[in-house]
């Protein structure tokens, strides 16, 4: 099997600068300029023998960072990143959705919690897996989803139906089956509650995103 990234750095790495931040930003008073969240960075030094593994595998045991999103927040609580770590391999790279579904799936999710620095992250990655310009906007505007693909709509509506109501339909479970399978079904709510967790977290820490990456997704 071909070695990947770690899941958790790989979740949002590539929305985890490794440059220095070039633009100015209005921050609140208790958001750090290091990391553009509440956190502290974390010294691997400090860190038990535990926690140094669980930081070399996120971060990295050479980067010189600044490092923002989950990659900053794991070594934190490095139990709970090994954890995330374990569950996001799977459902990031080998969930039975495939690459574009995943993505979509992933980004109903940051929508559902307002988190624009993963929005930042995955909106590109959806285009760039085959995710059409409409279904991300039908996400980012809360637009119909009439006229989507099939798939691309149901996870939509799913998500929505998920999110808004706390329930998913018997109809929308019944499509979700037919198209993905059982498994499949089940997968979508997984990654969409993966998602969330970390959506929780970057908004309990206040993450925001670098200056030169620019939000794309509504403020409303």
């Amino acid at each position: 099997m071909k070695t990947r990234f770690s899941s958790i750095a790989a979740m949002l790495l590539m929305a985890a600068s490794t440059t220095v931040y070039s633009q100015p930003q209005d921050l609140p008073h208790d958001v750090r300029a290091d990391t553009l969240s509440r956190l502290p960075p974390v010294n691997r030094d400090d860190l038990d023998d535990y926690g140094k593994s669980v930081y070399d595998r996120v971060i990295g045991r050479y980067n010189a960072g600044p490092i923002t999103g989950p990659a900053a927040f794991s070594p934190h609580m490095p139990r709970v990143a090994d954890g995330m770590d374990l569950i996001n391999q799977y459902l990031r790279y080998d969930s039975k959705l495939g690459r574009k579904n995943i993505e979509i799936a992933i980004i109903v999710a940051a929508r559902a919690f307002d988190q624009q620095y993963e929005w930042a992250s995955h909106a590109p990655t959806a285009l760039n897996e085959g995710a059409s310009q409409a279904t991300v906007d039908a996400i980012a505007h809360g637009h119909s989803t009439e006229g989507l693909p099939k798939e691309d709509s149901l996870i939509i509506r799913y998500g929505r139906e998920l999110f808004e109501d706390n329930h998913v339909s018997s109809a929308t479970w019944a499509e979700a089956v037919s198209l993905f399978g059982q498994q499949g079904a089940l997968e979508i709510a997984a990654i969409m509650g993966d998602y969330a967790m970390a959506a929780v977290i970057l908004n309990a820490i206040d993450q925001h995103i670098p200056a030169d990456r620019p939000a794309r997704m509504p403020e409303d």
